[in-house]
């Protein structure tokens, strides 16, 4: 064994990653909360599989239950809906249920612990994998990012479920000496992806908005599609929302006092573009006017509302068919033909 067992170096990691968020003034939220736990549970899983205290091998499957739960309130409280206590606080029974088992039947324990991580990690996909109109409060200029992120970790979660699988094969082959890294490896190295990916700025915003979950289904009209998008443009034009960094989906059906879906779905059926794409396209303008002023690339950038270099010029070369410094050079020669 190493002197320095994997887990209790995962969960200094974790802990820094934690203190990072503290000291960038993103503590306050079930994103932070996960690094902790985190970083808990890979202390614990030193604890107890490679020094063998007793209390920590007790209660190492009811913290490991906390966990996917847990980054599915983090998953939602970041990108669907604002914290809702009747909504979310019930998901705080599952490591409850798990703590009733350990005490009064251990049996099914190695059923429901993997169970947990696969089921939690295939919400997270599904609605992660739905698109950016999905994913409300996330920031527009992020593009899919976060969707991405969080599809990543939701397979992260369904891969840890493997290594219990790997620990029944240990035991079958007689290999019982293998348990305590299969563990480690696979349990810290979920958890470090975890939150590795939970630092990510794409995943973060200014201000959690309202809950649209009440709110009615639309059925597509085509009169009252060219009536929302009427008022849209006239809301883009006087306030120019897709200059702001931090824009949300949300934000924008609160400012035309309307419903979310109504609003993607407005500019889904009109523009064919969901509503990401649709205020990037805006920005893009913004951003070929700074260019063509003598702006460099990177004030043009932040100029236009983008935020990432990447998205910046993933979205450029999807409207203009070229990278900007390119396209810089084109409208040159173009003018000098001219």
């Amino acid at each position: 064994m190493p002197v320095l067992p994997i887990p209790l170096f995962g969960s200094l990691i974790l802990a820094f990653l934690f203190l990072k968020l503290i000291v960038d003034g993103r503590g306050r939220s079930f994103i932070a909360v996960l690094l902790l736990q985190s970083s808990l549970q890979s202390l614990i899983i030193s604890l107890g599989q490679h020094y063998g205290v007793s209390w920590a091998l007790a209660i190492q499957p009811i913290t490991a239950a906390a966990i996917p739960p847990l980054a599915w309130v983090a998953f939602e409280t970041s990108a669907v809906r604002r914290f809702d206590p009747r909504r979310h606080l019930p998901h705080a029974l599952v490591p409850v249920f798990i703590a009733f088992c350990v005490v009064f039947a251990r049996t099914p324990l190695d059923f429901l612990i993997p169970a947990l991580f696969v089921g939690y990690g295939a919400a997270i996909l599904v609605v992660s994998s739905r698109g950016s109109d999905a994913l409300p409060i996330t920031r527009l200029s992020a593009g899919n990012v976060p969707g991405l992120i969080w599809r990543v970790i939701g397979v992260s979660l369904i891969v840890s479920a493997l290594g219990d699988a790997a620990i029944v094969l240990a035991q079958i082959f007689d290999q019982g000496a293998w348990q305590p890294w299969i563990v480690a490896v696979s349990s810290t190295g979920m958890l470090l992806l975890l939150g590795a990916l939970s630092l990510s700025s794409s995943l973060w915003t200014q201000t959690a908005d309202d809950d649209e979950d009440s709110e009615p289904k639309t059925q597509s009209d085509p009169e009252e599609d060219a009536k929302i998008m009427a008022r849209l443009e006239a809301l883009m034009m006087q306030q120019k929302l897709y200059l702001d960094p931090d824009l949300t989906l949300n934000q924008i059906a609160r400012r035309l006092v309307l419903p979310v879906k109504a609003v993607s779905g407005a500019i889904n059926r009109t523009t064919g573009e969901n509503v990401s794409r649709y205020i990037n396209a805006r920005r893009v303008d913004v951003a070929c006017i700074a260019l063509q002023h003598g702006e460099s690339v990177t004030s043009a950038m932040l100029t236009a509302g983008f935020n990432t270099k990447s998205n910046f010029n993933r979205e450029f070369l999807r409207i203009k068919h070229a990278a900007p410094s390119q396209w810089l050079k084109l409208q040159a020669e173009n003018e000098g033909y001219g």
